[in-house]
């Protein structure tokens, strides 16, 4: 309860970039206030407080507390029976009310991961272009090749930690969703905040487009992304050093987990990028690690040494 607390207070204190600070400023006052998700409190904000921020009139009379708030929305996923619907509920909770999202997923984690992590994502990846509300994380593509720092530098944060990057090529078990793969990333650093306590203002979903090769989707006229074969070689190369050389240079030392990669590119760029920069692959590494460590406590558990053990291995994963 400790940490959750803390966490919850973080949500609230955070150093931001002069184009956040201005846009905060502007949204201090009136209408705008409840249209920004990180700092609107919706009918939470007191009577002092929306007569101070110009809010009387444009909420209803009613105050409700946090707790009321997490109730409000917990019953209404409730009455939901399709897991997509309860999955574009929460991201409407997301864009609205940052802090009561984070309360929720942190409070019922058990209850929410699979909605907003898988399997539900993978659904939400495949439908991305028919849900899509409000943009979300940065879209940097093949185009913006020679001014990818330029492009980066529309980002409103000036102190990020963590990037969670994919290009869309091996979603999941899904294949290739290109710029649909969007899902991955938000979804991931939704978890990096309730579960690490990292601020969300901090994280950095990253989709790189470079094109996308199923066919159907592609062409399908809801599809979000370059309708055009995947970059492949040289170029391809050349655009993610770009990238990598970009966040280095204006975020020292932040973190990078390179997320569905296809088998074709994965191994190579956690190979370069290792020794230079702090990176890690999740579908390499982070299953590995995780199933390592599960064998290493049965065996701890069971009092046997996992040398003397027989592990079967099923399915080819990047792990």
């Amino acid at each position: 309860a400790g940490e959750r607390s803390w966490i919850l207070s973080q949500l609230t204190t955070v150093k931001v970039g002069p184009k956040m600070t201005h846009l905060l400023k502007k949204m201090e006052h009136g209408y705008p206030l409840l249209q920004a998700p990180a700092i609107n409190k919706g009918d939470a904000f007191t009577q002092l407080e929306r007569d101070a921020q110009g809010l009387q009139g444009l909420l209803p009379p009613v105050v409700r507390t946090m707790k009321q708030q997490v109730e409000r929305a917990k019953d209404a996923l409730a009455s939901y029976g399709n897991p997509l619907h309860k999955y574009q509920m929460l991201m409407a909770l997301l864009d609205a009310n940052e802090t009561v999202f984070y309360r929720l997923i942190i409070d019922n984690v058990e209850l929410y991961m699979p909605i907003i992590y898988t399997p539900t994502v993978g659904l939400a990846c495949q439908k991305y272009g028919d849900i899509w509300q409000r943009p979300r994380g940065m879209f940097l593509s093949i185009q913006h090749r020679g001014r990818v720092r330029q492009v980066m530098d529309n980002w409103p944060e000036a102190d990020v930690n963590v990037t969670v990057v994919t290009d869309g090529e091996r979603i999941l078990g899904l294949g290739d969703l290109g710029a649909n793969g969007m899902g991955i990333p938000i979804g991931k650093l939704n978890l990096y905040t309730a579960c690490a306590g990292i601020h969300p203002r901090k994280c950095l979903p990253l989709l790189l487009d470079v094109g996308c090769n199923t066919v159907a989707l592609r062409d399908h006229p809801t599809y979000t992304g370059l309708a055009q074969e995947r970059v492949r070689g040289k170029d391809y190369e050349r655009f993610l050093e770009e990238v990598m050389d970009a966040l280095n240079e204006k975020w020292p030392g932040i973190l990078v987990q390179f997320e569905d990669f296809g088998n074709t590119t994965a191994f190579d760029l956690l190979h370069k990028y290792r020794r230079k920069m702090c990176c890690f692959n999740d579908d390499i590494q982070g299953t590995a690690s995780v199933a390592l460590a599960g064998l290493m406590s049965a065996c701890s558990v069971k009092g046997s040494r996992l040398r003397d053990e027989k592990i079967v291995f099923m399915g080819a994963g990047e792990a």
